[in-house]
């Protein structure tokens, strides 16, 4: 299965280096990722240069994948469409990217079966330019996740999700993620979510990678402190699963 490594990986915007020092010895099989920081640290640009969308030193080393230049596929934060199609038009069009323009029944049976996940049949021929914000975040993820991807990079995929669709949709993108083999790296700004569902958790911050580990480890008080600027403490709830709780801002 698919594994992936970042050696000393960095970005630059023109001349300007945007993005340094971020090292992850290995990422595997099955493994979500939280990618945290606060806002404008890096972590869209980090999903831009393991994307190969921006250059910049260092080596995103994928070892093997299977789909080629197919294996990684990045779902970017703005979702907005001006395209004269419907949802399962560009579904169909996403999944056809880099192949033949010939459809079969396995790839519209395919289709189906992500609208279906995604709770989202009832939009299926309604135009791009009709949808809510959260609901065309959906379909971009049905569009990430029809081209089969090895690695998934998510950025910020449940900003614009009430509460429901968030828990609805992270529970299932690390589902097939632990079922697939799939590896995923989501950008959060949501803590607990990141507690919730990720394994493990990279910090990015003033362009530079700040920590990385088992999400456990990564996300303590230090580093809510450190980062976040916030005053904050990890306690079980009546579950016994962790939560932050902040206190205050610093």
């Amino acid at each position: 299965m698919v594994s992936l490594v970042l050696k000393d990986l960095g970005a630059r915007y023109g001349r300007a280096t945007v993005l340094s020092k971020v090292a992850i010895e290995l990422l595997t099989p099955g493994a979500t990722t939280a990618v945290i920081g606060p806002n404008a640290a890096g972590k869209s640009t980090l999903f831009k240069r393991v994307a190969g969308l921006i250059s910049g030193p260092g080596v995103v080393q994928l070892s093997e994948a299977t789909r080629g230049d197919r294996a990684i596929c990045y779902m970017p934060q703005d979702t907005g469409s001006n395209a004269v199609l419907t949802v399962y038009e560009s579904l169909l069009l996403a999944a056809k990217q880099g192949g033949g323009w010939r459809v079969n029944d396995d790839e519209l049976f395919e289709i189906d079966a992500i609208l279906k996940a995604l709770r989202i049949e009832d939009l299926a021929f309604r135009g791009l330019d009709a949808l809510s914000g959260g609901q065309r975040q959906l379909v971009s993820l049905g569009q990430a996740l029809v081209r089969k991807p090895e690695v998934l990079l998510m950025d910020e995929p449940t900003s614009a999700l009430d509460l429901h669709r968030q828990i609805d949709v992270l529970e299932f993108v690390a589902d097939l993620a632990r079922r697939t083999g799939m590896i995923v790296l989501i950008a959060l700004h949501d803590l607990n979510h990141a507690l919730r569902y990720c394994t493990n958790t990279i910090v990015i911050a003033n362009g530079e990678m700040a920590a990385s580990g088992t999400t456990a480890d990564v996300i303590t008080p230090a580093m809510l402190r450190d980062i976040y600027r916030v005053d904050a403490r990890i306690e079980s709830c009546s579950r016994g699963r962790p939560m932050v709780i902040v206190d205050g801002a610093l």
